[in-house]
């Protein structure tokens, strides 16, 4: 012991980096790791953990449920309404919106907001007053994208006669839908409802979807898989930041629509619209992750999604099971005038890019984003990197040039999630908590570990999927 006394102090410290202070005022070499027990102590939960951990038949269905995700080729194959593409819209009144389930009663406003403006929008009411009561009566049914292989951006509207975009996954020939993008301003999607923008919706169905399908029909069927790979090496990361990948969208279909009628009309339209790809990413990733639920014992996250109160994902193991919490604040930039106090909580079906690997995990592609969500090119970089820590594998189709052409993270693995205590990074914009007020900034969000516990607490059990 004395001779050990009498030897230079090297010490590995884990835990307070206070200790690590003490030690290196000593005169010591320390290294710190940064380190906290698995689920933040919860002893329940680690015992769980490191059952599934040890469990072979979990990282066996994860192989499973990968491969699927990873040999998936969404392809836009058509444009329709969305009760032509949907069959439940098609046979009563009912309203999808972006994500878990939640009643009527603890909506918050922009959601609230955006539905009793598709109920004016069908003409199921007269005015957006009325529209509330049906709703609040429950006259009109609502139920989530996710339930019906479609998505939606911050409300995540779809209602019957809206058009949408149906993409094909031609691999295994799962289908998955997304509304269109309306551009910015006082929008339908954050909970905006006034005449001028049922206006702008009516045009939406009746102008901009015709031209475009016949575009479409023109151009061929259009692969996307590839066109978010080439954007993500243009600056975007196809979640918050579009501009590549919409002006390739553009530049796929211009010769086409310069062609048709009102084809100069829609071409105006587009180019207008920075985040006019969102809703195609949106249905490629979500015809991707379809692909690879209903594996049993799978832990891979197959569903992100924020409904302005509270954050849920589904995992490839439990079906079509929600695990919810609230969803967690959102840290970011305002525009002038705005502060935390007037903002909504987390919302929308967006991070269905970040569950497929783009988004918030791609943010080293895009270093001009942290003008928008805040941070500095460095944080994106440091976001991507600790996404490789929470899944399953990189993505050889969405490489990031600031990573040396690495994939991004994919395949998020619940387990290793808990594990770590590295929770998804979610790119996102932020919604004023009344209804019509719009977007009044955008940041960066996380998704709460108690969602990935409860997963895992039901993928232990042997009966997950019910």
């Amino acid at each position: 012991m004395t001779t050990l006394f009498q030897q230079p102090l090297s010490v590995l410290n884990l835990g307070l980096e206070s200790f690590a202070n003490n030690l290196r005022d000593a005169g010591g070499d320390v290294l710190h790791l940064q380190w906290q027990p698995a689920a933040f102590g919860d002893e329940e939960a680690n015992w769980m953990l490191a059952k599934l951990m040890a469990d072979t038949r979990v990282d066996a269905a994860n192989d499973i449920a990968l491969q699927r995700y990873l040999d998936a080729q969404p392809v836009l194959i058509g444009i329709s309404t969305a009760q032509e593409a949907i069959p439940a819209l098609a046979t009563e009144r009912k309203i999808l919106h972006a994500g878990p389930p939640i009643a009527w009663a603890e909506m918050c406003g922009p959601m609230q907001g955006a539905i009793a403006g598709a109920i004016v929008l069908e003409g199921w009411a007269d005015n957006v007053e009325q529209a509330m009561r049906m709703a609040a009566h429950g006259e009109v049914a609502l139920e989530p994208c996710h339930h019906h292989h479609a998505t939606g951006p911050m409300a995540g509207i779809i209602s019957p006669s809206m058009p949408v975009w149906i993409v094909e996954n031609k691999t295994h020939g799962n289908r998955a839908y997304c509304n269109f993008n309306e551009g910015l301003g006082k929008v339908l999607r954050f909970g905006a409802n006034h005449e001028d923008v049922l206006t702008r919706l009516r045009w939406m169905a009746d102008v901009l979807a015709p031209v475009l399908r016949q575009a479409l029909a023109m151009s061929g069927d259009i692969e996307l898989k590839p066109m978010i790979a080439q954007a993500l090496h243009m600056g975007d990361e196809c979640h918050n930041r579009n501009v590549a990948a919409s002006g390739l969208f553009f530049r796929r279909l211009a010769s086409h629509l310069a062609r048709l009628e009102k084809g100069p009309e829609v071409l105006e339209f587009i180019a207008a619209n920075d985040h006019f790809f969102l809703n195609l990413s949106m249905a490629a990733c979500k015809s991707m992750l379809d692909a690879a639920s209903d594996v049993p014992h799978s832990s891979m996250v197959t569903v992100m999604a924020r409904n302005g109160v509270n954050f849920g994902i589904r995992l490839s193991g439990t079906g079509d099971r929600w695990f919810q919490a609230p969803a967690n604040p959102v840290d970011g930039l305002f525009f002038p005038g705005f502060g935390i106090n007037d903002a909504a909580a987390d919302l929308g079906d967006s991070a269905i890019t970040e569950t497929a690997g783009i988004g918030g995990f791609a943010m080293a592609a895009s270093p001009a984003i942290v003008k928008f969500v805040g941070g500095t090119p460095a944080d994106a970089v440091r976001h991507s990197q600790a996404m490789h820590e929470i899944t399953l594998t990189t993505q050889p189709a969405f490489t990031l040039p600031a990573l040396n052409f690495v994939g991004s993270g994919c395949g998020i693995d619940a387990r290793r999630v808990v594990d770590s205590n590295i929770l998804p990074i979610i790119n996102t914009g932020i919604a004023h908590k009344l209804a019509g007020v719009g977007q009044i900034g955008a940041g960066i969000t996380t998704a709460p570990l108690a969602c990935f516990i409860a997963g895992l607490a039901a993928l232990s059990q042997g009966d997950a999927r019910v």
